[in-house]
């Protein structure tokens, strides 16, 4: 969990989230500031989950993360009892729910970003089957479903060309190209065109030349498909060929094979596959582990500096004098017995040599042999794709020789006849040479006598009119020819008509009871969309007068509102004048000479300061003002203050102030 933590708070301090968390603070967070966190998260990838939690209901929150999670395809721990655990932490804000969606979401943020993106357009939207009966429903839903197709082939191919490499640049500079040449074969097409038009009937020649461009193309097509299928049929004589030498070579070593060579053969096999195993790679394979062993020490011990290596020279030279003092004593000793054996070790250590080497080359032999045969087979896969045939071998490769050279004596006389043609059509050319100067010399003569007896021009007009009429018999002939052609195309469309009718005729039997049942069908639905129409008016009608209803008297229940607000508002301020009217009532009672001054002094500057309350709440000072009159009666002038009958305090008021201060005095 600790871990988890870790790699969510990294995530979340890194752009684009920027929280500035720790471990401390992202641990004490409350649900909903976690609820918040996930939600920023899941805004991120989806932008439209941007949300404040406050202003949504839980239940809204949990329902649209759910989803958002199930089409990114989060899969909670555990079985249905902990999906509904899993709910509920969502609701609550659980930390050990809402930290594995975190880490989730965090890891794979770029892949789910894209899976988001994927989502609005491939969610496929269920359209009920009675709502699909209508042909509008069902040619907009088709449509949707075509779309939605078209968008899974446009983003693979978008998806494609962002792998592919391709640079921008690049692909304007190529397509910029590719409109200059456009331009260029458009304005060498118009030109072509302009040429075209003087020419007479253009329009036929231009049929002609595209259906002659057709059926070249289909020509070359067809050679394509002809020499590919002679490049099969010669791979598929090769191959016959070479399983046909195998079967021979392998009954004639079956023929010629003999039980005792066989064995003989797997015994040696045998025996050279058990050396190879059983002595050879195991002395490799320890020496082996011998070098790796002395490379690990080596590199294990510390760096060896001048003075190490110096001392390890010494040690070596001491240990070559003591194996060399010890040859001499052994050589000294000169047992017999010993060198016997020693010249028996010798001999075995010799054939053991020998062995190795003879296997090591037998070895060497097998990997030479082996890599022969793959520059072999590399040589005529490359023989076969150049060329398209095989290197030939053995009778083959006689036979292809004996082809040779009976080729070889065709090539020489076929190059004999070609030299005598080539000699041939050198003097059938100074002919026509010469005869070509005969004819001008011929045409100019009998122009001159034409231009003397006065027809100029009879030669050339016998000339045209004789090209003229060969025309018009080529024509002629065309003309029959497509009559007939077209004759022959109306009897097949006759004969096709006639086919294709005799064929329809039960399916047109069948469309018209169907037809029949559609057009039952269809007035029955008329008849039930009727009577859906009308109930769906009543209800309509009737919920538009309930609601009017409603909307009435919502509209007295404010102003009833409205209405109480008003009187409590006013009985408050009634109540607060009464307050004041009796606090002034008890002053004015009171046997206190000094308090009714002062209630007087007060009753006047209300009356110059307050006017507006004092005309707003006139029916509360009345009585305290009678009151008051009643008790200044009582008084005498001199015990009036003189600051209620001072003049420049009259004169200083003005407006309505002035006028209720007359009158106060005037009561007073």
């Amino acid at each position: 969990m600790s871990d988890q933590i870790k790699f969510i708070v990294e995530k979340l301090n890194k752009d684009p989230f920027r929280k500035s968390y720790n471990l401390i603070t992202f641990d004490s967070l409350e649900p909903m500031q976690l609820l918040q966190v996930l939600n920023d998260v899941l805004a991120e990838i989806d932008p439209k989950q941007v949300v404040d939690i406050r202003e949504e209901m839980p239940e809204q929150t949990a329902k649209r993360m759910l989803s958002l999670l199930g089409i990114l395809k989060y899969k909670p721990p555990g079985n249905a009892t902990d999906m509904s655990t899993f709910r509920q932490g969502l609701v609550i804000g659980s930390k050990p729910v809402i930290y594995p969606v975190l880490h989730w979401l965090l890891q794979r943020t770029n892949e789910l970003k894209k899976r988001a993106y994927l989502a609005r357009f491939l969610i496929k939207l269920e359209v009920p089957s009675e709502f699909l009966q209508d042909e509008t429903v069902a040619d907009t839903n088709k449509q949707y479903e075509e779309l939605m197709e078209a968008f899974k082939t446009l983003h693979k191919e978008c998806e494609q060309l962002k792998t592919s490499g391709f640079s921008t640049a690049e692909i304007r500079k190529d397509i910029g190209a590719m409109e200059e040449e456009k331009d260029q074969l458009i304005k060498r097409v118009d030109r072509l065109k302009k040429r075209v038009e003087t020419v007479q009937n253009h329009q036929r020649m231009l049929k002609i030349a595209r259906q002659l461009r057709v059926e070249k193309e289909r020509e070359e097509f067809l050679a394509q498909q002809k020499q590919e299928q002679k490049n099969q049929l010669f791979h598929a004589v090769q191959r016959l060929q070479r399983v046909e030498n195998q079967l021979k070579s392998m009954r004639h070593a079956a023929a010629d094979a003999k039980p005792e060579s066989l064995m003989k053969r797997l015994e040696e096999e045998i025996k050279f596959n058990s050396y190879m195993v059983t002595e050879k790679f195991p002395k490799e394979l320890e020496n082996k582990k011998k070098e790796l062993h002395f490379l690990q020490k080596v590199v294990s011990e510390p760096a060896m500096g001048h003075s190490d290596l110096l001392e390890l020279e010494s040690k070596m030279n001491e240990i070559n004098t003591e194996i060399s003092q010890l040859i001499e004593k052994k050589m000294m000793r000169n047992e017999p017995i010993e060198g016997k054996l020693s010249l028996y070790r010798q001999q075995a250590s010799i054939i053991s040599r020998k062995k190795e080497a003879k296997a090591e080359e037998l070895q060497e032999a097998k990997e030479k042999l082996s890599i022969l045969e793959r520059e072999v087979s590399l040589k005529t896969n490359q023989t076969r794709e150049f060329d398209g045939t095989e290197v030939l071998k053995g009778d083959e490769f006689k036979r292809y020789v004996s082809k040779l050279r009976s080729k070889s004596t065709v090539f020489k006389k076929k190059h004999q006849i070609i030299a005598e043609f080539k000699a041939e059509f050198g003097l059938l050319q100074r002919t026509e040479e010469l005869l070509k100067q005969r004819h001008e010399n011929i045409q100019r003569q009998l122009q001159t006598t034409e231009e003397k007896r006065g027809i100029s021009g009879y030669s050339y007009t016998q000339e045209e009119l004789e090209r003229v009429s060969a025309l018009k018999s080529e024509v002629d002939e065309m003309k029959g020819r497509t009559l007939d052609d077209m004759s022959e195309m109306v009897k097949k469309l006759n004969s096709l008509v006639a086919e294709k009718k005799s064929a329809l005729a039960p399916v047109i039997k069948e469309l018209r009871q169907l037809r029949q049942k559609c057009q039952e069908l269809t007035q029955e639905c008329d008849g039930k969309k009727s009577q859906y129409d009308s109930c769906a008016a009543g209800l309509e009608s009737n919920r538009s007068k309930l609601e009017q209803e409603v909307r009435v008297l919502r509209e007295e229940c404010l102003q009833e509102e409205s209405k109480y607000h008003y009187t409590n508002c006013m009985i408050k301020n009634l109540g607060v004048q009464l307050r004041r009217a009796t606090d002034e009532m008890k002053a004015y009672v009171s046997s206190d000479q000094q308090e009714k001054r002062k209630a007087i002094s007060v009753v006047v500057f209300l009356v110059s300061t307050e006017s507006s309350s004092l005309v707003s709440v006139p029916p509360a000072w009345p009585p305290a003002i009678c009151l008051l009159s009643k008790q200044c009666d009582n008084v005498s002038g001199n015990s009036i203050p003189n600051t209620l009958l001072n003049r420049r305090t009259l004169e200083r008021s003005s407006g309505k102030n002035k006028k209720l201060y007359e009158k106060v005095m005037v009561q007073i």
